[in-house]
């Protein structure tokens, strides 16, 4: 009876966000500007959810692709084939353009690291007798 009230609790205070909300939230995890967690923590929903958005997202411009290949099919235009190719492509080299930029991220950071790293080596072995 309790976990009855509980969950209808819940149901009632669930946040319900508006189409263009999530497409908003999944296009700004797109960008890669800042992390999927970061961005997670800010519109306060859990990552699984962010990603089940990003799926309906990328599900959904593909069907329309789909159609709209289906209806130039006739008129001799790319096949849909083709075009699930370029996509396919196009979203590889975006993951891969976003992995690259936060690995040269960290390099960066790294490299800062480093330098300090030698700074404070070269102070702590200093010796101004000798």
């Amino acid at each position: 009876m309790a976990k009855n009230i509980i969950n209808e609790i819940r149901k009632n205070t669930r946040r319900k966000f508006s189409a263009d909300e999530k497409i908003r939230v999944v296009v700004e995890g797109l960008r890669g500007e800042i992390s999927i967690s970061e961005l997670c923590r800010r519109e306060k929903i859990s990552p699984s959810q962010y990603y089940k958005w990003s799926k309906q997202f990328l599900e959904a411009g593909k069907n329309a692709l789909t159609r709209e290949t289906s209806r130039n099919a006739t008129d001799g235009e790319e096949s849909v084939d083709s075009l699930m190719r370029s996509l396919t492509r196009n979203v590889s080299a975006f993951h891969s353009n976003k992995l690259q930029l936060r690995v040269s991220s960290i390099e960066s950071h790294l490299g800062a690291l480093g330098g300090a790293a030698a700074v404070l080596d070269h102070c702590l072995n200093y010796n101004p007798k000798g």
